[in-house]
């Protein structure tokens, strides 16, 4: 008889980063670990280091993220836009960097 096991490391609580799938028992996201390893070039190994997850845990959320591969990616574009939005915001509004905050310094 064969038995199906299952690794639960990833989470999704509605009241932890709006209900995004999160490695279990912390509030860093798979959408994190994605970008980390995409935008940021990082290893699994790194990333496990630099989040102090394990590696194990890594992997989970990169598997979870080939299952739902819209999902996340859906979910890391609408990241962007925002981040684009509020700097857009920040500036238009008369916010300064903080490379010229830190040049006044």
């Amino acid at each position: 008889m064969e038995t199906v096991e299952s690794i639960n490391l990833i989470t999704r609580t509605p009241d932890v980063r709006g209900g995004r799938p999160c490695i279990a028992g912390t509030g860093l996201r798979v959408s994190d670990i994605v970008v980390a390893m995409r935008y940021n070039d990082r290893s699994p190994s790194q990333i496990a280091e630099g989040f102090q997850v394990s590696l194990a845990e890594v992997y989970a959320a990169l598997a979870y993220y080939h299952l739902h591969l819209d999902e996340i990616d859906a979910d890391i574009e609408d990241q962007i836009q925002t981040a684009k939005r509020l700097q857009r915001e920040h500036f238009e509004s008369g916010g300064t960097s903080l490379l010229e905050r830190k040049a006044r310094i």
